[in-house]
């Protein structure tokens, strides 16, 4: 399985819909809650260039926040990014 990681915020709803796909696709990944680690936070900031959560880096490529992630689901992509198999979670 390909490693993940998600920047996040406790009070973020964004943050919960992505982190609820990610269960959904039943994925392994790191979480930071940044509200609660100011280093974290910068260092989430350095490498996605945003200061938006949430950011969800795969294998160290950053893949975006909530809406690419969903994004990418529909358009039947997100299965291969995650290291998953097709048709896996239907």
């Amino acid at each position: 399985m390909k490693k993940i990681e998600v920047y996040t915020k406790s009070y973020c709803p964004y943050c919960a819909r992505a982190l609820e796909l990610l269960q959904i696709k039943g994925v392994d990944y790191s979480l930071y809650d940044v509200s609660a680690d100011p280093a974290k936070e910068l260092e989430m900031q350095e490498r996605s260039g945003q200061e938006t959560v949430p950011e969800i880096f795969v294998e160290g490529t950053l893949l975006g926040g909530c809406a690419e992630l969903f994004w990418m689901d529909e358009k039947g992509e997100l299965d291969r990014l995650l290291g998953l198999r097709a048709g896996c979670c239907e």
